[in-house]
């Protein structure tokens, strides 16, 4: 944990979060009326992000890393990220229009650069539950 809290890398995740509330704003994405209630900030900010991200980072994103020509890389983003990234994007059409779920790209290939990086799903963990309280107090105002 220390090593996170030090880490530039890490605080630049967490501030790209904030930058992506503004950009959603900004492209008028719908707004919910009120403050989300109680079962939905739990959902949002606990129980979503831990089981997303132990499925989609824990999981296929860590299956995708062990094949060599996965690791390839983009800048920053290895193919196994963005491979997952678009999975997890395209799932979020199951309750999110197409521009809704397309905008989850970003943060997705954040929270995909944290476990390459970490190789842990927790600061994922905590990164996605930090994202989604943010939307969704955002939002609410």
């Amino acid at each position: 944990m220390t090593r996170l809290l030090s880490d530039r890398a890490w605080w630049l995740c967490v501030a790209a979060g904030p930058i992506a509330w503004i950009l959603l704003v900004a492209l008028g994405v719908d707004r919910p009326d009120g403050w989300p209630s109680v079962s939905t900030l739990v959902y949002g900010v606990l129980l979503y992000p831990a089981l997303e991200e132990i499925v989609f980072r824990g999981f296929m994103q860590a299956m995708l890393l062990e094949r060599a020509a996965m690791q390839k890389r983009i800048g920053p983003v290895s193919l196994a990220n963005l491979a997952t990234s678009v999975v997890f994007a395209a799932s979020h059409l199951i309750n999110q229009s197409a521009t809704q779920a397309a905008l989850v790209l970003f943060p997705s290939l954040v929270f995909g650069y944290v476990y390459e990086r970490y190789r842990h799903v927790l600061p994922c963990i905590l990164l996605h539950g930090f994202y989604n309280a943010g939307f969704l107090c955002l939002f609410a105002l």
